[in-house]
C-alpha cells in the first residue's frame, strides 16, 4: 500500500457552489476528487490526462490492468469520445442519468488517457443519477475517470467518511453530499454484434435491461483466470473484499464468526434488511461489511435471492468470499 504524503491533506468539501468550483478546479490542475454518485463514492482525476489517471491507480493501489469508468455529465460529452450503436444509445437513453455502465468502442480522435481504458479500443461510460456528479464533471468540462474510492480490492465507500478512511492523505478532496442511495456499483454490459453481454450485475437490475430491449442479456463464456485482463472494472475474482474472511450461505455464527443477516435471522450482529428487501439490502452492504469488519472475526452470510438487485448483491459477496492472493 502507498503511504500518505505528509504534505498533502485531503479536503472536505460542501456540494454547493463553492466546493463544485473547488473539485472541478483540483481536477483541472491533475488532482484527485472523490464525489458522490448513486452508486458508491467514485474517485475522480481526469480521464484525459496520463499523470491524473497514474495517480489514481497510485491511490488505490490498483492494478493498471484493470480499466477505469469515464463519467460523463450528458450524452453530448459520452458521445464525443466514443462509438454508440442504435443499441447502445436505446441504453443510453432508457437508462441515462442511472446505474449503467456501457463498454463502448472509442473514436480515433478519444482523447482518453490510456491507462483510463488499460490500452483497449473500449471504455466503460456512464452518467451518474446524482446532481452533484454530474455538476462536478459538468463544472470540469470532460470525462472524469473514477472507480470506487477505496483501496483497490477493499469494500466500497458510500459515505464520505469512508472514503477517508481508507485515502486519506492520499487524495486531494471528497465532496460530501451524504450517502449513496444505491450502495452497489454500476451494472455493465458490453456488446458482441447484435448480443448485449452482461460483463458485472449492478445497480440496475439486468431484468429491466432486458424488458427495455425486448431480449435476454448474454452471459460471459469464459471466467477470469490467473493474468488475463478484465475488459470492464469489478471482473477481478477476489474483489470488495474485507480484512476478514467471508461464509456465504450460513444459517448461524461459528463461534469464531459474526453473522450478517438478510431477512428475520436471529442472531445477527448487523441485519440487510429484516424485510427482506433487496433494494435495502444493496444500500447496506459495503456500510455492515465494514461495521463487521471491524470486529476482528470472520464473517458468515445469510442467503441471498438471487435475482433482482439480489444478483449484484452476491456478485459483490462471491468476490469478497474469494481466495485472495
Amino acid at each position: 500500500m502507498s503511504l500518505p504524503r505528509p504534505d498533502l491533506t485531503t479536503e472536505r468539501l460542501h456540494p454547493d457552489d463553492a466546493g463544485i468550483a473547488r473539485g472541478a478546479e483540483i481536477l483541472r490542475a491533475g488532482g484527485l476528487v472523490s464525489f458522490p454518485t448513486e452508486t458508491v463514492y467514485g474517485l475522480g482525476g481526469d480521464a484525459c490526462s496520463e499523470t491524473a489517471v497514474a495517480s489514481i491507480f497510485a491511490a488505490k493501489d490498483r492494478p493498471s490492468f484493470n480499466p477505469l469508468i469515464a463519467h460523463v455529465s450528458d450524452l453530448e460529452m459520452a458521445r464525443a469520445y466514443a462509438h454508440f450503436s442504435d443499441l447502445a444509445l436505446r441504453l443510453a437513453m432508457a437508462f441515462w442519468p442511472g446505474p449503467l455502465t456501457i463498454v463502448l468502442p472509442l473514436r480515433k480522435t478519444s482523447k482518453l488517457a490510456e491507462l483510463t481504458t488499460s490500452g483497449l479500443q473500449t471504455v466503460g461510460m456512464r452518467m451518474p443519477d446524482h446532481t452533484t456528479a454530474r455538476r462536478l464533471i459538468s463544472a470540469f468540462g470532460g470525462p472524469v475517470a473514477a472507480p470506487s474510492a477505496n483501496p483497490s480490492g477493499r469494500i466500497s465507500p458510500t459515505t464520505a467518511d469512508h472514503v477517508i478512511d481508507g485515502l486519506d492523505g492520499r487524495i486531494d478532496a471528497v465532496i460530501d453530499d451524504g450517502n449513496c442511495p444505491v450502495g452497489v456499483e454500476s451494472t455493465i454490459v458490453g456488446f458482441d454484434g447484435d448480443d448485449v453481454i452482461l460483463l458485472r450485475p449492478g445497480g440496475l437490475p439486468i431484468e429491466n435491461i432486458e424488458r427495455c430491449l425486448a431480449r435476454k442479456l448474454k452471459h460471459p463464456t469464459f471466467a477470469m483466470q490467473e493474468g488475463d485482463q478484465p475488459i470492464a472494472p469489478g471482473q477481478l475474482t477476489s474483489h470488495y473484499a474485507p480484512q476478514a474472511t467471508v461464509r456465504l450461505n450460513a444459517d448461524h455464527a461459528l463461534p469464531h464468526e459474526v453473522l450478517l443477516g438478510f431477512g428475520p435471522v436471529k442472531n445477527a450482529a448487523e441485519n440487510l434488511s429484516q424485510n427482506a428487501d433487496l433494494q435495502e439490502a444493496a444500500a447496506n452492504l459495503f456500510t455492515m461489511l465494514r461495521r463487521l469488519d471491524a470486529t476482528r472475526k470472520a464473517i458468515a452470510v445469510s442467503p441471498i435471492p438471487d435475482h433482482g438487485l439480489g444478483r449484484a448483491i452476491n456478485d459483490r459477496l462471491n468476490r469478497a468470499a474469494a481466495p485472495r492472493g
